[in-house]
């Protein structure tokens, strides 16, 4: 696959841009699928037509400040001066949840149509991007005995009854969360109740914006290679010293931000007696530890997304040249 906008790709986005007055175009995809060359393309291609872009992130770990390299968060010099938005707007210790976020979004994306620009949100936290693209409701804050009695019932047998119950209640929901993610198995069973299904929450709002949603795809067997690859990058590039910066700076594992994968494993891994440093074996063991369970995460990612027939996949896109 090419990170480069085909001309039928293109000339749809021109046509959509022109039939709707709110239009935001949304860059999905599993965790190393290249969204963010992808979205940078489409980006340019809009400015090509004398129209201005921004991007708006969707990766709920890109929202922390100081987890850079292991969120592979794009520079200032990578941006090829397009605007970006909500990067770094929370503290490590600070909780993200997806009615903040659905909040924050709407605000930016207002703001950005209201400026004659196109939005385009572009990541692959799966709830997130629902929050915006499914108008979820969320209640205003949530039940402090309801939530109280779940994580009691979640830290009972380390989460198995109540991810049960989440699968009992919607197994595509469930499906797309990791059993060990607690405040997302926590948070679904509070949202879902005992009534509805994660499709029968989606289908209470119409989206406030006209949608054009474009998602990455690759083979089972080429998106592991990359997301090996990408892990490998990652730890060339610092990624062990990030972490250990984070930690000498009293953030831990039990933080927020800290859960992102990667950073708890790494963390947990250089805190153990048995870390050997400057030892290559470890990194190695380390990095295909934590390159499995991405690949696990890309797994749950396109089972959220496999039956929403708004997306339009790019799998094998012609790409002559660049638009």
């Amino acid at each position: 696959m090419s990170s480069l906008v085909d001309a039928s790709t293109a000339q749809d986005i021109f046509l959509f841009l022109k039939g709707f007055s709110s239009p935001l175009i949304v860059v999905l995809g599993p965790s190393a699928s290249g969204k963010t060359d992808f979205s940078l393309n489409v980006a340019e291609a809009i400015v090509s037509k004398h129209r201005r872009a921004e991007i708006v992130n969707a990766d709920s770990r890109q929202l922390y400040r100081f987890l850079d390299i292991g969120t592979g968060k794009i520079t200032p010099h990578e941006m090829r001066g397009i605007p970006h938005h909500l990067l770094d707007i929370l503290d490590p210790k600070e909780e993200a949840t997806a009615a903040m976020y659905q909040s924050r979004t709407t605000s930016t994306i207002d703001a950005i149509l209201k400026e004659g620009s196109v939005p385009i949100l572009v990541g692959g936290s799966m709830l997130y991007l629902s929050s915006i693209i499914d108008a979820l409701s969320f209640p205003e804050a949530s039940n402090p005995k309801i939530r109280t009695e779940l994580n009691a019932a979640y830290d009972k047998d380390g989460g198995a009854s109540l991810y049960a119950r989440l699968q009992n209640l919607d197994p595509d929901a469930a499906a797309a969360i990791h059993p060990r993610n607690k405040p997302y198995v926590v948070r679904a069973v509070e949202l879902l109740g005992s009534r509805n299904t994660l499709a029968e929450t989606k289908r209470r709002e119409q989206p406030r914006f006209d949608l054009y949603i474009l998602g990455m795809q690759w083979s089972r067997e080429k998106l592991r290679g990359r997301i090996q690859r990408r892990t490998d990058q990652l730890f060339a590039s610092g990624w062990i010293e990030e972490v250990r910066a984070l930690l000498e700076k009293g953030y831990g594992v039990e933080d927020p931000g800290m859960k992102s994968l990667g950073y708890r494993e790494i963390a947990a891994a250089i805190s153990s007696e048995q870390w050997e440093v400057n030892s290559k074996k470890n990194e190695q063991e380390l990095a295909k530890e934590i390159a499995t369970k991405t690949m696990q995460y890309a797994k749950r990612q396109m089972t959220w997304w496999k039956r929403d027939e708004r997306i339009r996949w790019i799998t094998q896109p012609s790409a002559p040249r660049s638009v």
